[in-house]
């Protein structure tokens, strides 16, 4: 059996360069809360609100550091409390997407592009790739071990010597299965 971390990844936007001194100012440099589970990732102090033509999410996570591109991660939940219809896309997946406005202050971008559901996925290392004997895009089968254990499917593997092992879903999914901290998983072939 081969038992991974699972994670919950709540709403949340990695902001672009360009957007970011839009919002922030030229230059800003955010403030570290958090480092996240993935190597070289981060949650920062700093806040946004995005909106969509339904209704607005306040105090949404920034994640860095910056991309080439401003993306939007949201559930199903919040997509609808948003107005918004946002396919379900692995990061980085955000040609022909829906946009929505992000506001921090007085300041506003208005996207264009950019707001995704993220496709449940597996970060894998090249060494537990091996192990596990997956590889890279490979759709896996997830049992989750929470207070109301599932399998999930339709898991995309995406490995990485970057990565860290673990297993992401959203809040949506981590309430279906009664998630908390520490909650392991394992692949089902």
């Amino acid at each position: 059996k081969c038992g991974v971390l699972v994670e919950a990844s709540g709403r949340h936007v990695h902001l672009s360069r360009e957007d970011a001194d839009t919002l922030f100012g030229k230059g800003y440099e955010f403030k570290i809360k958090k480092e996240l589970s993935q190597p070289g990732q981060y949650a920062y102090e700093e806040r946004v609100d995005i909106e969509g033509p339904k209704g607005k999410l306040k105090n949404v996570a920034i994640l860095g550091p910056c991309r080439s591109k401003t993306q939007i991660e949201v559930s199903m939940t919040d997509a609808r409390v948003l107005g918004i219809k946002a396919p379900i896309r692995l990061s980085g997946d955000i040609e022909n997407t829906p946009g929505c406005k992000i506001t921090v202050g007085s300041k506003t971008i208005e996207k264009d592009e950019g707001v995704i559901i993220a496709k449940r996925h597996i970060h894998v290392t090249p060494e537990d790739a091996k192990r596990f004997n997956i590889k890279d895009n490979d759709t896996l089968k997830i049992k989750v071990f929470a207070e109301r254990p599932l399998i999930f499917d339709d898991i995309c593997a995406r490995i990485s010597e970057k990565f860290s092992t673990a297993v992401h879903i959203d809040y949506d999914e981590a309430n279906a299965c009664g998630f908390k901290a520490d909650t392991v998983g394992i692949i089902v072939k």
